[in-house]
């Protein structure tokens, strides 16, 4: 007879709000038992499902921690303390402080179990801090006004706005603004042009610019949504002077014409919003080409529930990553999202009880909490002596940017046996090619099928605008030829792009699609066999494992995306 699974009795907020009814008594425990798997409190995971009303939440709380309940509308902002806590904290941590009393502090909180935000505050203002409970929606808002009011707009630099010739840009490398420099050779209308396309790139959502010299012609192009557009031709006589400034700004050899160059420069909006740009220089035939990757930290949002994965395969990835040891690789080409993918997931590991560090080139986003690691060559930086370093720090997670070389490949394989989970990307074009690019690489087989656990295919494809997409009528031999099943015809409509005012060319942002194969252990004895390609593709698709262009006519039946954008994005 089976020995029956003890509970785990419930804490005290939870065990008051069974007894006050706010929650039955099985939705309690299931709630406890999240909260013990996401290392958080119960306060928080109770405000985060939808089974519990916040105001509720927030008034029992307040009865069994003591901590006194307001209502922030009483609370006069305009004269609170806001400038003893810096903005990050602020934001860090969801708190506002209200009130200065003496050497005492009051902080507005909608967690009272937050007990290391109050810790912090207290070790920053050297204060002695008091909470206040407020509703959760309630502080949100006024945190995001507090910080809004702090911040600088695009909106507050018009077209005719003197203040374009003053936005403070700086290198990476050296932290003085360009001001400073010799820019005397570059002159008034030259700086105001490089200003304002770097800002008309950030409010258009651009991820990168082209600037591109011709015979006759010089053009500049906003790559919006992964397809690009050109917005500007410039005179073909000022083509070197604006990538010359372009290079100054990023501190680059203006005298060096014949070789690539690489640089970083960073534009600052204000003390809490800045936006980075990485700039790569390339000789051609009529002048230098440069390009302007933007890297808007702020821009990429976090949550799984985002990415565009299905219900089975955002799953497979959760499972994964819950794993202690192991290898997730994501794959695909420069500018498919590998990034942010990995970047949610690390989100979700993010914990006091975890060593997370990562190791780039370089850092794009930046995530408080872990340790982030921007290779320098020149340092002799590079992914392998970073992940030898890791190694040496008792970590729990890792977060290589790319396998580029079997010397990186084989640590992070070691790593990822011993104990330790390990993230990484390659470029390949689909899950099952990934596993033989490694063995190409050198790679054992034997070391391939016992670490990699799941491997991630995916691309970006374009949304259709909801205010103008527009239904078309596709002939049915043209369905099945595009990949269609003839079960998925009976009732499919199919939208197409118009063009508003509201998008660029019918299409209004991006969402991923993804193909996600886990390594089971069929598949580790056919990599063992010594396999090739085409028979991990037959094996995938013999274990149900969904390709690239299924998942993308899937977001075509669902009306997201046109068949047109799917055949561009997945043409297999």
């Amino acid at each position: 007879m089976a020995t029956p699974v003890s509970k785990i009795p419930l804490s005290g907020l939870a065990h008051r709000m069974v007894r006050q009814g706010i929650l039955d008594e099985e939705k309690a425990e299931e709630l406890q038992a999240k909260a013990a798997k996401h290392h958080c409190s119960f306060f928080t995971e109770a405000a985060e499902s939808k089974h519990t009303d916040n105001k509720l939440l927030t008034r029992c709380a307040s009865d069994e921690f003591g901590i006194p309940l307001f209502d922030i509308k009483a609370i006069d902002l305009e004269h609170a303390p806001i400038s003893l806590l810096e903005d990050k904290l602020i934001e860090k941590h969801r708190v506002l402080p209200i009130y200065k009393r003496g050497a005492k502090i009051y902080v507005a909180v909608s967690d009272p179990t937050n007990s290391h935000a109050l810790d912090e505050i207290k070790f920053h203002t050297g204060l002695g801090v008091e909470p206040v409970l407020i509703d959760i929606k309630q502080l949100e808002a006024a945190i995001e006004k507090t910080l809004e009011d702090n911040d600088t707009t695009f909106e507050d630099l018009d077209d005719d706005s003197e203040a374009l010739d003053d936005i403070d840009i700086s290198s990476e490398d050296d932290k003085a603004s360009t001001k400073d420099a010799d820019v005397e050779q570059i002159d008034t209308p030259i700086v105001r042009f490089v200003n304002k396309m770097l800002l008309d790139a950030i409010k258009k959502g651009a991820s990168d610019i082209h600037m591109e010299p011709y015979e006759k012609k010089f053009r500049v192009r906003f790559r919006v949504d992964g397809v690009l557009h050109e917005i500007a031709a410039p005179p073909l006589a000022l083509a070197g002077r604006i990538v010359a400034r372009v290079k100054i700004l990023s501190r680059l050899d203006i005298a060096e014409r014949r070789a690539p160059q690489d640089g970083r420069m960073k534009l600052r909006l204000s003390k809490n919003k800045s936006i980075d740009f990485r700039v790569s220089t390339l000789p051609t035939l009529f002048g230098e080409k440069a390009v302007i990757r933007i890297l808007d930290a702020s821009a990429a949002i976090l949550e799984l529930e985002n990415l565009g994965m299905s219900q089975q395969q955002k799953q497979l990835y959760v499972d994964a990553i819950d794993r202690p040891y192991g290898m997730i690789l994501v794959t695909g080409p420069t500018g498919s999202g590998k990034t942010v993918s990995l970047y949610t997931a690390l989100n979700m590991l993010n914990s006091t009880e975890r060593n997370v560090s990562t190791v780039e080139d370089p850092v794009e986003i930046n995530l408080a909490g872990i340790n982030q690691v921007t290779i320098n060559e020149k340092a002799n930086l590079t992914f392998a002596t970073a992940l030898r370093a890791f190694l040496r720090q008792d970590p729990d997670v890792i977060m290589v940017g790319e396998i580029r070389d079997l010397e990186t490949a084989d640590i992070a394989i070691k790593a990822s046996q011993t104990g330790h989970l390990v993230l990484s990307t390659l470029h390949t074009n689909d899950a099952p090619s990934t596993l033989t690019r490694m063995l190409n690489m050198g790679v054992a087989p034997f070391n391939v099928a016992s670490s990699v656990h799941l491997i991630m295919a995916q691309r970006l494809i374009r949304k259709l605008c909801e205010n103008c997409k527009k239904e078309i009528e596709v002939p049915e031999h043209a369905l099945l030829s595009a990949g269609f099943r003839e079960d998925q015809l009976e009732g499919l409509k199919l939208f197409a792009p118009n063009d508003c005012d509201a998008c660029t060319s019918g299409y209004k942002g991006r969402i991923g699609v993804f193909q996600v194969m886990p390594v089971n252990e069929k598949m580790g004895d056919l990599i063992m066999r010594g396999c090739n390609e085409l028979d991990l593709v037959e094996l995938a698709r013999e274990e149900g494992v969904t390709d690239l262009r299924q998942s993308g006519l899937q977001k075509v039946v669902d009306g997201v995306t046109s068949l047109e954008e799917i055949e561009r994005a997945t043409n297999l």
